[in-house]
């Protein structure tokens, strides 16, 4: 008697014990499986208490899972004699759910991208890394294409960083979408994206470049305006090219830059080390950052004139930009002006241009040429710049220059951006005084709605359409069309590149109003350009 009473007693104090903790708890017969006891906590953990009354007595449970409420326990069982003496599993159960998500939370910040929801570069690495090595072990190959967005700084920049947030996401789900990609797309950082083409998705590779092509080739909507923003992507295969992650990260990057120096929305294959001078690149983009911060004036304005068809006087003529480094030597805008443009230093180098050029069509209006036209290229970032107009207007008032005596060109991937917000910039610019031209027409996205609705005084046609042009009957049947088109709307006509007498012959004939080109002088530096064009009878 007094022995069960003792029993009770003890039972009783456990139990006051274990209803005092923060933890379910549940005692089972190590014979039967029988509840010997069970605080009132494991009694709201209904599912995981089912689980362990029906588990064997040997199976152990680390860890319960309750799906439909995505709800997560640790479970621990030691086995011990219960007050009672008989052998008995005592288990202990843990709500661990927010922990759980907790580290799930950390795992997705770790490898996923916070804007797009794509994986991060750490992803990346870990994923091609595992890729690489099954590779090898396979003796398969397989692929990683590098993205890096055109056009993005122009939009990014000029429109607003929300733009260009809802650009990212875009095209992250569009990504997502691209047939056989499988879900291995990453945001590697600002502009730049990974597609992780494993080896038994090689074979797929043409299909996978064809897919991002087509993606690109349309215009995105964004926040109510369509724009268009083009992809350059480099492709390096692994373990052919290296197999190691970095390297093959790197390569593909290098194929992207060659991509992008052979024009808008390509792709490059990585061909080897020795076709990419990455040194050259790497120091021009020092010594630019360099010239930039300190003194600017290592860039240098060049002059090209552009002469009436019929006449052959030179009227006007074009402000082109020269580096004349003090550590790389002279280079052309071919060799800096593209990465100049994806660094984000064109606008101060534009600026730098516009400012000079203006300085220099004053001189010459006041000395020898009163009549004369400078143009002068305004980059896209330029001219999205909020102030836009108004930098353009106080460089102007600075160096005193006739606005009229200025040209101001701008180019087809600006035209090409929010119509309503580059009618108001052009307005802009043409309310200064200045004339508007529209460059490189015929290379782009520009159509004749964009001609009609912007307030043109100068169509330029690129030369591209000028190379056959003495016996390719398209070229001429599209420079007379344009020749047609500018008559009604009432614009000139400038075509460029002209470097031979039949091309000038064939031109004339059409009725173009002014040329440019080698046939009637090379880019000159101001006082070469001033004995040639403006004092020859001196």
């Amino acid at each position: 008697m007094e022995d069960n009473m003792m029993e009770n007693n003890v039972q009783e104090l456990i139990g006051q014990i274990l209803e005092s903790i923060e933890a379910g708890v549940i005692v089972l017969s190590g014979e039967d499986r029988r509840v010997l006891y069970e605080n009132e906590i494991i009694k709201e953990f209904d599912k995981v208490r089912e689980a362990i009354i029906n588990s064997c007595e040997d199976e152990l449970i680390y860890e319960f899972c309750d799906e439909e409420f995505e709800l997560w326990y640790e479970v621990r069982d030691i086995k011990v004699p219960w007050v009672n003496g008989e052998q008995s599993d005592v288990y202990t159960v843990v709500d661990i759910t927010n922990s759980k998500l907790q580290k799930k939370r950390a795992q997705y910040q770790e490898n996923s991208d916070f804007l797009t929801g794509l994986y991060n570069r750490n992803r990346c690495e870990k994923d091609l890394q595992n890729e690489i090595d099954k590779a090898v072990e396979s003796g398969q190959k397989g692929a990683i294409l590098f993205m890096d967005l055109d056009d993005f700084k122009h939009i990014n920049e000029g429109l607003g960083h929300q733009y260009g947030d809802v650009l990212l996401q875009a095209i992250a789900e569009g990504l997502r979408n691209i047939r056989n990609a499988d879900g291995r797309c990453y945001r590697i950082g600002g502009d730049e994206f990974v597609i992780l083409v494993p080896c038994e998705k090689y074979g797929d590779i043409e299909d996978i470049i064809s897919d991002i092509k087509a993606l690109f080739n349309e215009p995105w909507d964004l926040m109510g305006a369509q724009h268009f923003c083009s992809v350059s992507t480099g492709v390096a295969v692994y373990p052919d090219n290296s197999i190691d992650m970095h390297d093959i990260i790197k390569m593909a990057g290098l194929a992207m830059y060659d991509a992008r120096q052979s024009g808008k929305n390509q792709v490059s294959y990585y061909k080897g080390s020795s076709n990419h001078n990455f040194k050259k690149n790497y120091d021009i983009e020092n010594n630019m950052r360099h010239a930039i911060a300190t003194e600017i004036d290592e860039f240098v304005v060049f002059y090209q004139p552009v002469v009436d068809t019929f006449t052959k006087e030179c009227t006007s003529c074009e402000a082109l930009v020269r580096w004349n480094s003090k550590a790389l030597g002279f280079m052309g805008p071919g060799e800096f002006i593209p990465l100049a443009e994806y660094l984000g230093l064109i606008t101060e180098i534009g600026d730098f241009v516009l400012e000079e050029a203006c300085k220099q069509c004053r001189k010459w209006n006041d000395e020898v040429a009163p009549n004369l036209c400078v143009h002068i290229n305004l980059s896209v970032l330029q001219l999205l710049q909020k102030n836009a107009v108004e930098n353009v207007r106080s460089i102007m008032e600075r160096t005193g220059v006739n606005p009229k005596n200025i040209v101001l060109e701008i180019t087809e991937s600006f035209a090409i951006n929010d119509m309503e917000r580059v009618l108001n910039i052009v307005a802009g610019l043409k309310e200064l005084g200045a004339g508007i031209a529209l460059d490189d027409f015929g290379t782009g996205y520009s159509s004749l709605n964009y001609i009609k609705q912007l307030p043109l005084n100068i169509i330029k046609v690129d030369k591209t359409f000028i190379d056959d042009i003495v016996e390719d009957e398209y070229a001429q049947a599209f420079i007379k069309l344009i020749v047609e088109l500018s008559k009604t709307i009432g614009t000139k006509i400038v075509v460029e590149g002209v470097e031979w007498q039949q091309q000038y012959d064939v031109l004339k004939s059409l009725g173009v109003n002014y040329i440019q080109g080698f046939l009637f002088g090379k880019p000159v530096n101001p006082g070469e350009f001033e004995r040639m064009h403006l004092r020859k009878g001196d």
